[in-house]
C-alpha cells in the first residue's frame, strides 16, 4: 500500500518496501522570503511568483520519509493566573518551520498611475556644456555660408502646394500666394486636397485646381523640425536606486525633460540637432520622485531614480495585465469543441 512523503518539496506516495536511497527529490532546507524574492535556503533559484515558488524542483536526492512532521503542541484552557505561570511550558518542544503565501503589499501599496507627474531635477556636465558650445560655433559657421550659396535665383517655384508661380525678381514677394494648406490625397481612383476636398478623376484637373488660401509666397523650403528615432538605452540597479541609461549624444538641455510619478516614467530628449527619442515607462517598483535626478552627459543620459524601498526589482517595465478573452471569443471555441 502506497503512502505520502512528507520531505519539502515531494509530496508524492510511494511504496515503503521498495524505497530506493535516491528515489526522492526534496529540499532538505527551510523556505526562505526577502525582498518580494521566494526559495529555499538550501538552493539558489528565487522567484518573485509564489506558483513558481511551489514548484522549484528539489535540490537533493533521498529516500522518501513517511513520518509526518509533529503539529504544534495546543497549549490546554487555563485560568489568567494559570497561563501566566505555564507559559514557558506551553511553548513547543521542536523548531517549527511555517510556510505562508507572501502578503500581497506590492498590489496594497502600490500608488496610482495617474498621479500627476512632476518634472525629474536635472544637472548638466560641464562636458556636455563645452560640446554644446562647440556645436553651436560650427553651426553658426555652416548656416551662414549656407545663407551666402544659397542666394534666391529666377525662375525659383514657390514651394507652397498648389501654387505655379516663380520667382522673378524682389516684386514677386507682394504678389498674393493662392495655395492649398492641406496635403495631396489619392483614394479609390479620385484626387483632391484635404482642405478644400474638391474631388477629381483626372489628375490634370487635380494639378489645375485653384488654392483655397491666401497668403504669402515661400521659396525656401521651412525647417522639417526634429525627426522621432530609436535610440539604445538600458538599465541597472542598485540596493537603492535603478539606472537608466540612455545613449544619446549632444542632448539639448533646454528641450530635454524627463516627468514622473512614483509608478511612472516619461522620457523625452532632443539630441545630436534634429533627433527625438520618447519612451514611457511603467515601472516595476516604486519611486520616490523628490530624490531621483537626471544627470546629462557629452555621451549619454542618466535617470537615477530613488527606490521607495531597498528591494531589488525583477524588471525594469511591469507588464501589462493578460486581459480575459472576450465573450464572443469564448462562445466561439465552445462552439468548436461541439463540433469536434
Amino acid at each position: 500500500m502506497s503512502v505520502l512523503c512528507y520531505n519539502k518539496g515531494c509530496g508524492q506516495r510511494f511504496d515503503p518496501e521498495n524505497n530506493p536511497e535516491d528515489g526522492c527529490t526534496y529540499h532538505p532546507g527551510v523556505p526562505v522570503f526577502h525582498d518580494a524574492l521566494k526559495g529555499w535556503s538550501c538552493c539558489k533559484r528565487r522567484t518573485t511568483d509564489f506558483s513558481d515558488f511551489l514548484s522549484i524542483a528539489g535540490c537533493t536526492k533521498g529516500p522518501h520519509n513517511k513520518e509526518k512532521p509533529p503539529e504544534p503542541v495546543k497549549p490546554e484552557v487555563k485560568s489568567s493566573g494559570e497561563k501566566a505561570k505555564d507559559l514557558e511550558d506551553q511553548k513547543p518542544k521542536f523548531n517549527e518551520y511555517i510556510i505562508s503565501a507572501p502578503k500581497p503589499q506590492e498590489a496594497i501599496l502600490r500608488p496610482s498611475a495617474d498621479e500627476p507627474m512632476v518634472r525629474v531635477q536635472h544637472k548638466v556636465s560641464a562636458s556636455l556644456k563645452q560640446a554644446l558650445e562647440k556645436l553651436k560655433l560650427s553651426e553658426n559657421t555652416t548656416e551662414k555660408k549656407e545663407e551666402d550659396e544659397e542666394e534666391l535665383k529666377i525662375g525659383t517655384s514657390c514651394k507652397n502646394g498648389g501654387c505655379t508661380k516663380t520667382f522673378e525678381g524682389p516684386e514677386s514677394d507682394s504678389d498674393i500666394c493662392s495655395y492649398h494648406s492641406g496635403v495631396p490625397i489619392f483614394h479609390e481612383g479620385m484626387k483632391y486636397w484635404s482642405c478644400c476636398k474638391r474631388k477629381t478623376s483626372d489628375f490634370n484637373t487635380f494639378l489645375s485646381q485653384e488654392g483655397c488660401t491666401k497668403g504669402a509666397h515661400l521659396w525656401k523650403k521651412k525647417n522639417m523640425g526634429t525627426k522621432v528615432v530609436p535610440c539604445r538605452f538600458d538599465w541597472h540597479q542598485t540596493g537603492a536606486q535603478v539606472i537608466i541609461s540612455i545613449y544619446a549624444k549632444n542632448a539639448v538641455p533646454e528641450l530635454c525633460y524627463v516627468e514622473a510619478n512614483s509608478t511612472t516614467v516619461n522620457i523625452h530628449v532632443i539630441f545630436e540637432g534634429e533627433k527625438e527619442f520618447k519612451q514611457n515607462i511603467s515601472l516595476w517598483g516604486v519611486i520616490d520622485v523628490s530624490k531621483s535626478v537626471v544627470n546629462m552627459m557629452a555621451a549619454k543620459i542618466e535617470i537615477a531614480m530613488k527606490k521607495s524601498e531597498p528591494m531589488s526589482w525583477a524588471r525594469l517595465d511591469l507588464p501589462p495585465p493578460v486581459s480575459p478573452p472576450k465573450e464572443t471569443e469564448k462562445v466561439q471555441e465552445d462552439s468548436g469543441d461541439e463540433d469536434d
